[in-house]
């Protein structure tokens, strides 16, 4: 790749008097998040049962939704933004204050579809019901990432 191929790959575009903002190819494989196969991860349970746990202290409003940002993609990001919006809403209409739930984690369901591909179910036990919690796991970047966050 020449220095002209550099250049045209990448656009530089000047916001403001000191910001900038850089823009990659994202077909160039060596920016690109790079899969990892599962004997390179660590083992994913644990990372299931505090996300899982996590994921629910946040729609409770116990737990801020940035600390779950680095394990999580863009897009799992958004949408549970949008569910922990709604349930600050609901909780705000109702006059209810943000608590620490209690609850109890239970068995981790899982099965491996693909390599560097988990997907499992968390089953979390309340005082009144239990709930399952989905999430699928894809190796990028040697570590695991939710790309997909689901509580039923």
């Amino acid at each position: 790749m020449t220095v002209r191929d550099a250049a045209t790959a990448r656009t530089v575009a000047v916001q403001g008097s000191a910001a900038r903002h850089l823009e990659f190819d994202l077909d160039d494989d060596y920016f690109a998040p790079q899969p990892t196969r599962s004997a390179e991860l660590p083992d994913p349970e644990q990372l299931l049962r505090n996300l899982a746990h996590c994921v629910l202290e946040s729609f409770a409003g116990a737990r801020d939704l940035e600390q779950l940002a680095r394990w999580v993609t863009d897009d799992v990001y958004r949408a549970l933004s949008k569910r922990v919006v709604l349930a600050a809403r609901a909780r705000r209409v109702k006059g209810q204050q943000a608590q620490r739930p209690s609850f109890a984690i239970g068995r981790v369901h899982l099965h491996e579809p693909a390599e560097g591909v988990i997907e499992a179910v968390v089953m979390v036990h309340h005082r009144v019901r239990s709930r399952a919690v989905a999430i699928r796991l894809e190796g990028f970047d040697r570590r695991w990432r939710a790309s997909a966050v689901s509580v039923l």
